[in-house]
């Protein structure tokens, strides 16, 4: 059984919307191994120091994360890729209590089989062997925030590699997190990392 996190039990005591279903999401994590934390300002599930998944309240829907859904079998057919060209990420959507815990069985078997892939080492292997592995701040920001993947996606690959090397220079989680939260707008118009507004 996981302890809670006190700074992610703040995070949930704030909640408005989908807080019976976040919570329910959350006892569902905390009967397993994984340890609680609160990361890019969201519940964050790991393994060792190693993210597993990560929990979200949107507009019209809830989620978990999975950091690395792609390699996990589905059976359910459940999971969903995080954006459109994600090759890593996974989410699933729930939008009621009664869903989740329909699903509590399955939720916990996707659990154990992305602990199961830390533990043997598995890593996506992405479609192109010149793409870097996206770092685990910005996974979670391409799925927190609407076009953001598309939207890097376009980028040329100069503007990419700037961002890269921005966001990878930054030591801790949090620090990641800040930059790229502080470059969102700017990817979203398109705009490498020194372009200021109107320069493309």
């Amino acid at each position: 059984m996981g302890e809670p996190d006190p700074l992610a039990s703040a995070f949930f005591a704030r909640q408005k919307k989908w807080q019976p279903e976040l919570l329910a999401l959350r006892e569902i994590f905390l009967s397993t191994a994984l340890t609680e934390t609160l990361k890019w300002y969201k519940p964050c599930y790991t393994f060792e120091g190693r993210n597993i998944a990560a929990l979200a309240g949107l507009k019209d829907h809830c989620w978990i994360l999975f950091f690395k859904g792609a390699l996990l079998k589905d059976p359910q057919g459940i999971l969903q890729k995080a954006g459109e060209n994600s090759q890593s990420a996974r989410v699933i959507n729930f939008t009621s209590v009664p869903q989740i815990k329909k699903l509590k069985r399955v939720l916990h078997s996707y659990v154990q089989e992305a602990i199961a892939a830390e533990q043997t080492g598995l890593k996506v292997m992405f479609e192109k062997s010149e793409d870097r592995v996206l770092p685990d701040e910005l996974l979670a920001a391409f799925a927190q925030t609407p076009g953001l993947q598309q939207a890097f996606s376009v980028l040329t690959p100069g503007r990419q590699r700037g961002y890269f090397l921005h966001f990878g220079q930054a030591k801790q989680s949090s620090t990641r997190s800040a930059r790229i939260a502080k470059c969102t707008a700017a990817i979203l118009q398109g705009r490498g990392l020194q372009e200021r507004n109107g320069k493309r």
